[in-house]
């Protein structure tokens, strides 16, 4: 069974990720690292002991890697999104069973397992081919090579990650792709005109907030 290990929100810059992430829920995401050969790094914010925030952006200390950067950052509509703010642009969901997913759903749908690494911590991760991840509802997969990943190690920013909504107009298309992954219960998923996610969050004061991919 799979679970939601952490949000993505992605930025132009982290700077402007971090001002962004404190204006809306109230708390600043601590720095990361670098994800090396990945061209991104990141800040991130604990959620509590199961779940984190994460900020990405491209590195301009590293060149452009040859797939590309994750979540679709080198998308030109994406990149166009960043430049008036930083936004959600995903999510990741964990599994202990990586490569017996991966393998059943095989590379087309599921993406190919990827070796990464920050500082300490190391996993392997898979993310859907672009063209059928529909605009990042679908989530990508990772097992974390401790068993444990981030969350446990983030101090507790207060935040937490309420609920995960995803609209758009073909729900049966999005409940199925979710089925398969296991995460029948992680999303409500509702019709809506085009595919946008949303994290409704309670911030540490106990007011609620939402955070949109658009």
């Amino acid at each position: 069974m799979a679970e939601i290990d952490h949000i993505v929100i992605g930025a132009r810059t982290l700077e402007e990720g971090a001002a962004w992430v404190e204006a809306h829920l109230g708390a600043r995401p601590q720095p990361g690292g670098k994800h090396e050969g990945i061209g991104t790094h990141n800040l991130v914010m604990g959620l509590g002991p199961d779940c984190y925030l994460e900020v990405i952006a491209a590195d301009p200390d590293q060149p452009a890697p040859a797939q590309g950067r994750p979540f679709d950052l080198d998308d030109p509509s994406v990149t166009l999104m960043l430049e008036a703010g930083p936004h959600l642009i995903g999510w990741v969901a964990r599994t202990p069973a990586l490569e017996a997913v991966a393998a059943r759903l095989g590379p087309a749908v599921a993406g190919k397992v990827r070796p990464w690494k920050r500082g300490t911590l190391s996993w392997r991760m898979a993310m859907p081919p672009q063209t059928q991840d529909m605009r990042n509802l679908v989530p990508s997969l990772i097992q974390w090579d401790d068993g444990q990943g981030a969350a446990p190690r983030l101090p507790d920013s207060g935040c937490r990650l309420v609920a995960l909504e995803a609209e758009h107009p073909d729900v049966d298309s999005v409940r199925r792709a979710l089925g398969i992954r296991g995460l029948d219960e992680a999303v409500t998923v509702r019709r809506g005109p085009h595919p946008r996610l949303v994290a409704r969050m309670r911030r540490a004061d106990g007011t609620d907030a939402a955070l949109a991919s658009g």
